[in-house]
């Protein structure tokens, strides 16, 4: 998982402050101003989602104004994992 939190250039591992993920810690990319990828992990488990916020200073602070989840247990193995990642990064 460290190579595709590398590559996709995600920050490193926060504390979601905002109960939003119920105080797991995140990991975002932006993708603009306002528009972002979530890793939320969950011990061994990552769940990624695309999430906008008035900014970045807002993650795992305040509630994302719009949150979808993208992928719920995420496998870099299995190719429809993958593409959800790229569909917004590449």
């Amino acid at each position: 998982m460290e190579n595709i939190l590398k590559y996709y250039e995600f920050s490193t591992f926060i504390k979601d402050e905002s109960d939003t993920f119920n105080t797991n810690e995140i990991a975002y990319s932006i993708l603009n101003d306002t528009h972002f990828l979530i890793f939320e992990k969950t011990e061994e488990i990552y769940n990624l989602y695309v999430a906008k916020y008035n900014s970045k200073n807002d993650i795992g602070k305040k509630n994302p104004l719009i949150l979808e989840v993208l992928v719920k247990n995420y496998d870099k193995s299995i190719p429809e994992h993958r593409m959800a990642i790229k569909q917004y990064l590449l």
